[in-house]
């Protein structure tokens, strides 16, 4: 008797409501929809860029006359606003245009140096990997899917999609736009379901895979795709600091500062989740900090135009790990000066003081709405505790010299800062986002959001080398001393190391002029002397 696959279910965390359900895929099938895309590879690949920018095209018109549809949808799966369901689709189609505007010159093959190698051409070419996995997360369920699934294909890969069970009718949505394109539907396939799925994803072996999620949960995709020698890139957690220097503007701080720890409900890897500030402005910028906080509304609407500032925490789970977060701090003799309210699944905004490094609030990503602060001494020492992390996500710098904010977010260990501003890096369409340390590798958007898709394949180009040329010379036995000549006349370090050559060759020309006139001079003694001795013997004969 055959067993039906297990259901996901899709649930507002908001409300608790059902809105639908959807089989979960198992593993045979996600065996097939590997099986489909190895196929279609060859099909998608050999079209010029300009094909697949016009499907793309046809793309991203579709996603322009499904916004309302789609920001539906992120609505009940998330909870979140319709607004902030809408950004989602704002950040995707601006980065696709972007992306569509450059792909043809981004991919195409492009000549490089030949070296010493005059009789060549040498090519880079841009090709892609094969089939792309790519793993998305919950909390941003469209603008965290999107971009890799579209770099990957712009790239002329086909794609497995493998998006959270969690936020699964985004994840059924997503599957339906590409299905509306005919152009595209060959070349995309969705595998639904939790962290089973994944692994079986994984154990396809794909030829490329792209993930977005936990530190915990890229380690584990990074050790199984390690068996196969699959090529993994990583966006995973983030512990971005904020640093107020001491001629910041606070007013401006206070505000982009709560409105980046608290927004999507402090679900974002980029989220400002520690905030140091200089002690010469501490109290004034608490104050604000207070006063910003305050003014933040919590709740749910599917109205396009509700006016509530945050929804709730999308993952019933995640709660687990903000009340251990809040606990640790309490314990250790954290304050709440504001919020710290749970009703279920929304948290009110929290803003902490005496907060210290080795709380759990300070080290681990928390995923919450939380504004922990702390006073700081001076300048050298924001930049010391920002650093005291194992992520390297992103980070905020504020100051009103912008040149010596530069050069703090200079030192600052993360791969993304932003000045007098926080999170609006991710929105930039050709600005490259992901981490260093335990933040993973990897990239979306930009120009790396789409070559890191592909691989260089290298040509040399010529007719067969004639006698004189250098790879002729050095391939043959007896040219070691000539070899070196060359290789330091055209790649010395210094004039003096290129020079050596010149030197060696116009003093051993010397040589052999002395040399030969010696001989010559020795010639002409022999040659007297032979005539002498002749004479003599001679003449006694």
């Amino acid at each position: 008797m055959s067993t039906l696959p297990p259901v996901l279910t899709f649930t507002n965390p908001a409300t608790g409501c059902q809105f639908g359900e959807l089989p979960m895929t198992t593993p045979e099938e996600v065996e097939r929809k590997m099986a489909e895309m190895r196929a279609a590879f060859p099909v998608w690949s050999d079209k010029a860029v300009s094909e697949r920018v016009a499907a793309l095209r046809k793309f991203q018109k579709l996603l322009l006359d499904s916004i309302d549809e789609i920001t539906d949808v992120i609505n009940q799966d998330c909870g979140k606003s319709r607004q902030d369901a809408m950004i989602e689709v704002f950040i995707t189609v601006d980065m696709l245009d972007a992306y569509l505007q450059r792909a043809k010159r981004w991919l195409q093959r492009y000549e490089v140096s030949s070296g010493l190698f005059v009789f060549k051409k040498c090519y880079v070419e841009p090709r892609p990997y094969g089939v792309v996995a790519v793993i998305s997360p919950w909390n941003y369920p469209f603008a965290l899917a999107m971009p890799p699934v579209l770099g990957a294909l712009l790239a002329g890969n086909t794609v497995l999609l493998k998006p959270s069970e969690v936020t699964a009718a985004t994840g059924l949505l997503i599957e339906q736009l590409f299905d509306r394109v005919p152009e595209l539907k060959p070349f995309v396939r969705v595998a639904h379901g939790d962290g089973r799925v994944g692994a079986a994803v994984v154990q396809s072996k794909p030829d490329y895979i792209f993930l977005t999620g936990s530190t915990a949960t890229g380690n584990v995709v990074a050790r199984n795709a390690a068996d196969a020698l699959i090529p993994v890139a990583f966006e995973l957690g983030g512990k971005d600091a904020m640093i107020v220097l001491a001629d910041a503007d606070l007013a401006a701080a206070a505000h982009w500062g709560v409105w980046g720890a608290v927004f999507n409900a402090g679900q974002t890897c980029m989220a400002v989740e520690r905030i140091y500030v200089h002690q010469q402005v501490y109290d004034q910028f608490l104050s604000l900090v207070l006063e910003e906080a305050q003014r933040i509304t919590v709740g749910y609407s599917r109205d396009p135009l509700a006016k509530h500032c945050m929804g709730p925490i999308t993952d019933p789970r995640q709660l687990q790990v903000i009340k251990r977060h809040l606990d640790d701090a309490l314990e250790q003799g954290a304050r709440i000066l504001l919020g710290g309210q749970i009703e279920g699944n929304f948290v009110n905004p929290t803003v902490l003081v005496d907060v210290t490094q080795d709380m759990l609030l300070m080290r681990e990503e928390t995923f919450g709405p939380f504004i922990p602060i702390v006073k700081v001494s001076s300048e050298a020492e924001a930049i010391s505790l920002a650093n005291d992390n194992d992520c390297g996500l992103g980070a905020s710098i504020w100051s009103r010299d912008t040149n010596h904010a530069w050069e703090v977010g200079r030192q600052i260990e993360a791969s993304s800062v932003v000045i007098n501003d926080t999170i609006a890096q991710f929105a930039i369409p050709l600005l490259p986002f992901g981490g260093i340390k335990h933040s993973g590798y990897g990239r979306v958007h930009g120009k790396e959001g789409v070559m890191q898709f592909t691989r260089p394949y290298a040509y040399a180009v010529g007719q067969p080398p004639p006698a004189f040329d250098v790879g002729t010379i050095m391939r043959s036995p007896g040219n070691y001393q000539l070899g070196k000549a060359v290789l330091k006349l055209t790649r010395g370090a210094t004039t003096r190391q290129r020079m050596e050559p010149v030197s060696d060759a116009l003093q051993g020309a010397v040589r052999r002029v002395i040399d030969f006139e010696k001989q010559t001079l020795l010639w002409g003694v022999q040659g007297a002397s032979n005539l002498i001795v002749g004479e003599v013997w001679r003449r006694l004969r």
